[in-house]
């Protein structure tokens, strides 16, 4: 636990001195979500009303429960749950995988992602736009770096679960799914771009959004 712990602020402070976000012109800015004031970020939250719980998350602590068709769950901690981080320009997450379960091609258009792995072995990789597939099997202890704004994926590549540490050098890096940004986007994407650029026909288009689409309760 305590070299864990060692390498969360190592990475926390790699990320800050990269961070993207920018600079900070205070001691603390605490997010402020409810101010109704749009910014590039969130306004300050009055510092006589800031207290402990701004800077406090244990939802990384324990493992989260997977339960979906991809076998894998992202918990974040950016700013939108710990309120503190706004302005400082850094944030982790916790990846939890199933056997044979995996993160799927995504992006994060606002910032590099590192990660250190928990427990298990996995496949990960990134795609640079010159269409090269940078990859690696990455074990128990050791780190990947996925620079921003490129596709990447890990996959579980055993028979027992696995998790991961993310590191953000944002509070708030954001996060597109390829899959779910194509064939799931409200109002849909045109079934005559989707068949034109993956130069398939309609029906495979409509089975590929059946299947992403959202289960009805």
């Amino acid at each position: 636990m305590a070299a864990i712990v060692a390498y969360l602020v190592i990475f926390t402070f790699i990320s800050s001195a990269f961070a993207y976000d920018p600079d900070m012109l205070q001691d603390i800015c605490v997010a402020n979500p409810s101010a109704g004031i749009k910014v590039n970020g969130f306004t300050c939250k009055a510092e006589a009303n800031v207290t402990e719980a701004d800077f406090f998350f244990a939802g990384l602590a324990k493992p989260g429960k997977v339960n979906n068709s991809v076998g894998s769950l992202v918990t974040a901690a950016n700013v939108e749950k710990i309120p503190g981080l706004n302005t400082l320009g850094v944030s982790l997450s916790r990846i939890d995988y199933a056997p044979d379960g995996l993160n799927p091609p995504h992006t994060h258009p606002r910032a590099t992602e590192m990660i250190f792995v928990l427990e298990g072995e996995l496949d990960v990789g990134f795609i640079t736009t010159a269409d090269k597939l940078i990859s690696k099997a990455v074990k128990k202890g050791e780190i990947f770096v996925f620079p921003r704004g490129l596709v990447h994926f890990q996959k579980n590549n055993g028979d027992k679960g696995a998790s991961v540490i993310s590191a953000f050098n944002s509070q708030l890096p954001g996060t597109q799914s390829i899959a779910m940004t194509l064939f799931a986007s409200t109002p849909a994407v045109p079934d005559n771009v989707l068949t034109k650029a993956f130069q398939v026909g309609t029906k495979e288009i409509d089975k590929i959004k059946a299947k992403l689409a959202p289960k009805k309760s």
